[in-house]
C-alpha cells in the first residue's frame, strides 16, 4: 500500500511541473511596447518528406515578422495524394496514409515535426486548429492532442469536451495591468462544420470572459480551418464579362469592392447567414473571423461588422500564391488592429525567397486553371509509374 502511495504522488508531483511549466509559456500578454503581434499559417499539408520552400517558409516568416504568437489554421498534414516534383526528397510522393495506421501515425508525427519543431525552437508560443485533411489522414484528435502536448511551446487544449472530441480552445492576452485585454477563439469544424455543441461552448465561455470583464465582452478574434458561408455576402453578382467575375453556380460573382479587397480564384454564393455567425452577433465579442482551406484565396473584407478573411495556404505540392496574414494588436486601442497580408516570391533553389506586402486592390482574381490542368495530368502519369514500379519490386 505505501508503496502505491508513494507512486501515486510521484505522478501528482510529475503532473503538477508539467502543468507549471505549461502554464508559465502559455502566459500571452502585451509587449512593454503595448503591442501583441500574430503570425497566421495555413494549410502546410505536407508529408514526412518536407517541400524545401515549406521548411524556408515557416523559418524566414519567424524572422521576419518576430511574432509572440504562431496560428496555424488547419491541414499540417496531406492525407493520400501523390504527385509532387521536385519540391522535396521524393519526388512522385505525397501523403501521410499508408495501410497501417501505426505507419500513419508515425508519418504524421515526422511530417507535423518538421513544422513545429521550427517554431518550438524558436521559442515561440503556437496553436492550431484542425483541418479537414488532418481528419482525413485517419488519426485520431487523442493522437493529436498528443503530438501537440510534446511541444513546450504548443498551447492546444480541448476545453469544449463536445461528444464528437472536436477540439476547441480560447488564448486569453493579458493586458500591462495582468487582467485579459484581449481574447482568441480557435474552433474546429472538422469534416461536418461547427455543431450546436460547440457554439453553446462557445457563448458560455465567452459570457464568463464578459463577467470577469465588468459585463463588457472581450474583444476577440476567431481562427478555424473552414470558412463561413457568410462570407459570399462580401460578394455581387454581375456579368461575365465584368472585370474580376469568376463562375459559381452557374452565375457570375465578384468581390464587392465597397466590402471587400484581395485575390481571390473562387466565390461563394451570397445571401446566406450561418448559425454560427449569429452566435458571433449575439455575443458582441468577435471583431474578426479567418480562415484557411481555399489556398489561392487571401482576401479580407466586413460583413455586418464583423471582418472576415481568408489566408493563402502554403502547401508547395500545389500551385501558389502562397502566403501569411500578420496581426499587430495594440493594448491602448485593441479593436483597431492591423492586419495585412504577404505573399512568398521566388524559392529556395533560386536563392531570392522573401515575402511581400500584398496591395489589396479590387478584382484581383488568380487563374490556376492551366497550372490545375497541367498538375493532374503529372498525377496521373505519377500514380501509373508508382502501381508499375510496386508491380515490378
Amino acid at each position: 500500500m505505501k508503496k502505491l502511495i508513494s507512486i501515486f504522488l510521484a505522478v501528482a508531483v510529475a503532473f503538477s511541473l508539467c502543468i507549471f511549466a505549461n502554464a508559465e509559456n502559455s502566459d500571452l500578454r502585451f509587449g512593454s511596447d503595448g503591442e501583441f503581434k500574430i503570425l497566421q499559417i495555413s494549410d502546410p499539408q505536407d508529408d514526412q518528406y518536407a517541400a524545401y520552400d515549406l521548411i524556408n517558409f515557416v523559418k524566414l516568416s519567424i524572422e521576419e515578422f518576430e511574432p509572440d504568437l504562431v496560428i496555424i489554421t488547419g491541414d499540417i498534414v496531406e492525407d493520400s495524394r501523390i504527385g509532387d516534383i521536385g519540391i522535396d526528397d521524393e519526388s512522385f510522393r505525397e501523403g501521410v496514409e499508408v495501410n497501417s495506421y501505426e505507419e500513419t501515425l508515425e508519418n504524421v508525427k515526422v511530417a507535423t515535426d518538421n513544422i513545429l519543431s521550427i517554431i518550438n525552437d524558436a521559442k515561440i508560443p503556437f496553436a492550431i486548429t484542425q483541418g479537414n485533411n488532418d481528419y482525413a489522414s485517419g488519426v485520431t484528435n487523442e493522437d493529436w492532442l498528443e503530438i501537440y502536448s510534446s511541444y513546450e511551446y504548443c498551447l492546444v487544449s480541448d476545453m469544449s469536451e463536445d461528444a464528437d472530441g472536436k477540439i476547441d480552445f480560447n488564448l486569453e492576452i493579458l493586458g500591462s495591468d495582468g487582467k485579459t485585454a484581449f481574447n482568441l477563439w480557435l474552433m474546429d469544424n472538422g469534416r461536418n462544420g461547427i455543431s450546436a455543441e460547440q457554439t453553446a461552448w462557445y457563448e458560455s465561455q465567452s459570457n464568463a470572459l464578459a463577467q470577469t470583464n465588468g459585463g463588457q465582452p472581450v474583444p476577440s478574434l476567431l481562427f478555424q480551418h473552414i470558412p463561413v458561408d457568410d462570407m459570399g455576402n462580401l460578394f455581387e453578382e454581375c456579368n461575365f464579362w465584368d472585370e474580376g467575375a469568376v463562375s459559381e453556380g452557374g452565375k457570375y460573382y465578384r468581390l464587392n469592392k465597397e466590402l471587400a479587397n484581395g485575390y481571390y480564384a473562387g466565390a461563394i454564393v451570397p445571401g446566406q447567414t450561418s448559425e454560427q455567425f449569429t452566435s458571433w452577433k449575439k455575443q458582441g465579442d468577435v471583431l474578426g473571423a479567418y480562415f484557411g482551406h481555399w489556398h489561392t484565396a487571401g482576401w479580407t473584407g466586413t460583413w455586418d461588422g464583423i471582418e472576415l478573411g481568408f489566408t493563402f495556404g502554403c502547401e508547395f505540392a500545389k500551385t501558389g500564391p502562397y502566403g501569411v496574414r500578420v496581426f499587430t494588436i495594440y493594448e491602448d486601442d485593441v479593436k483597431n488592429f492591423d492586419n495585412e497580408i504577404y505573399t512568398y516570391d521566388g524559392s529556395v533553389k533560386k536563392g531570392n525567397a522573401r515575402f511581400e506586402l500584398q496591395v489589396d486592390e479590387p478584382y484581383q482574381t488568380y487563374d490556376n486553371f492551366f497550372e490545375e490542368f497541367i498538375g493532374a495530368i503529372i498525377n496521373i502519369f505519377a500514380l501509373i509509374s508508382r502501381e508499375i514500379t510496386q508491380l515490378l519490386s
